[in-house]
């Protein structure tokens, strides 16, 4: 766990190391990393199609990923506005003179990249092994360019890495997740571990799915990856039309993933002040996904 929270910090870490003084490059790197935003959102709708058929329980399946999801999400999106009325965060201040249509538009554009993705994975009958490689490559990539764009915005690192924003935003997370983990389980008639279990995975599909489905079984695991997935792709449709106004709403509800996965689209539509906070919300989530999810499943 602690090795691949390095991986992903090491790109970061050489960028910020870079200085650069030309504007022209600056520029240059912004408009290559909004690129490779795009790239990236294409190759994950292409995983999207690989991914096995989760058998004859879908549809059970599918009514505790829908319960989870929808109790878990309302309590997160209760409490984060809030926090975004007492505490405001800084933005671009280009993004905040953005037309709401506009970044209604950049939603739905990122979804339709995820879903052509997804489309040509179906239709075409090509090996998609490599995708999860290229796209760990490509995200390695744009974290390097995002370090060197936190350099070059003036914050010092101290203000990148003691994050007090992130830190509460992630609390936060945390503090309405479990209840609403404990509300889809008395809907569901589950015991409550197991509701508070599926209500820590914060965005991580790939271990939380993993982890409860060892020891909950096939059902579970699929309803958690799922759960999970679905937060991430509706994070990425909410926060270009959230984040000039409520960027503690839209970082805390990309959950884990605003370490790495959606910390790209955090940076290109809120700006590169909201950085510091998505990483430090993000990374203090991932590391408590898999510490909460044992702990509960061994209750």
């Amino acid at each position: 766990m602690f090795s691949g929270m390095l991986y992903i910090f090491l790109p970061l870490v050489i960028g910020y190391l870079i200085q650069v003084d030309k504007p022209s490059v600056v520029e240059f790197i912004n408009t290559q990393t909004s690129r490779l935003v795009l790239v990236i959102l294409s190759l994950m709708g292409l995983s999207l199609a690989g991914l096995d058929n989760l058998g004859q329980n879908l549809n059970q399946i599918l009514i505790y990923t829908s319960v989870f999801f929808i109790s878990i999400s309302l309590c997160n999106l209760i409490a984060l506005p809030i926090l975004d009325r007492l505490w405001p965060t800084d933005t671009s201040q280009d993004h905040r003179k953005l037309p709401f249509m506009k970044m209604v538009m950049e939603s739905v554009r990122l979804v339709l990249v995820v879903a052509a993705g997804l489309v040509i994975g179906l239709v075409a009958d090509v090996d998609l092994s490599w995708v999860d490689k290229a796209s760990e490559v490509i995200l390695l990539l744009l974290l390097f360019l995002i370090g060197i764009q936190l350099r070059n915005s003036g914050m010092t690192l101290r203000q990148i890495l003691l994050n007090r924003k992130g830190i509460t935003i992630a609390l936060l997370i945390v503090a309405t997740s479990l209840p609403g983990g404990v509300i889809a389980a008395i809907l569901l008639d589950l015991p409550l571990t197991h509701g508070l279990a599926m209500a820590s995975g914060f965005g991580w599909y790939s271990l939380t799915g993993i982890l409860i489905g060892d020891s909950l079984g096939p059902v579970f695991g699929g309803a958690a990856f799922l759960n999970e997935l679905l937060r991430e792709l509706i994070a990425l449709s909410i926060i270009p039309m959230l984040i000039s106004r409520f960027p503690s709403t839209a970082i805390g509800y990309a959950g884990a993933t605003a370490m790495d996965f959606t910390l790209p689209v955090i940076q290109n539509c809120g700006g590169i002040r909201c950085v510091p906070v998505a990483i430090v919300s993000g990374f203090i989530l991932s590391l408590l996904v898999p510490v909460l999810i044992l702990f509960f499943l061994s209750l």
